[in-house]
């Protein structure tokens, strides 16, 4: 059974809670090439080219591939390392961490708990000067900022 369609009048933005079934051939159809690659095959953007890295607006950061509500802007921050940066998920249940090592690093991976689409990755340390003591280094690709209503 698929989910409803959202109506034009509402407010809070979509969210597919069938996403996690859908087939890899699904998401190249819903999905630009871009998004694909970054979503569904764990790539990165390059820095400073997102459409979020140097974005103040306040509101909230909803995953790309599915609408779930992942990062708010009160925990965004200007880490200056090209991409959106957040202290901390929504809510821990929001994304799921993977072990990374790709390309030789140890890293943890971000995934988007609904959909389980790569969003980036987080790393810790005090020297990111957050209540958390994270930088969660998130492709804006990966997200559709939906602005507080004024």
């Amino acid at each position: 059974m698929s989910s409803p369609e959202p109506t034009p009048d509402t407010h809070v933005p979509y969210v597919d809670r069938d996403a996690a079934s859908l087939r890899e051939s699904d998401w190249r159809e819903r999905l630009t090439p871009a998004e694909y690659h970054v979503l569904r095959e764990a790539g990165t953007e390059r820095a400073f080219t997102g459409e979020y890295w140097d974005t103040h607006t306040k509101g909230s950061y909803r995953c790309r591939a599915c609408g779930a509500e992942l990062f708010t802007s009160r925990e965004k921050f200007d880490s200056h390392c090209g991409w959106p940066s957040f202290w901390a998920p929504l809510a821990d249940d929001a994304v799921v961490y993977l072990h990374d090592r790709t390309f030789g690093m140890d890293r943890v991976e971000v995934r988007c708990a609904n959909c389980n689409s790569h969003l980036g990755h987080v790393f810790e340390g005090e020297g990111y000067g957050t209540p958390t003591d994270q930088r969660y280094c998130i492709n804006s690709i990966s997200l559709t900022l939906v602005p507080d209503e004024e």
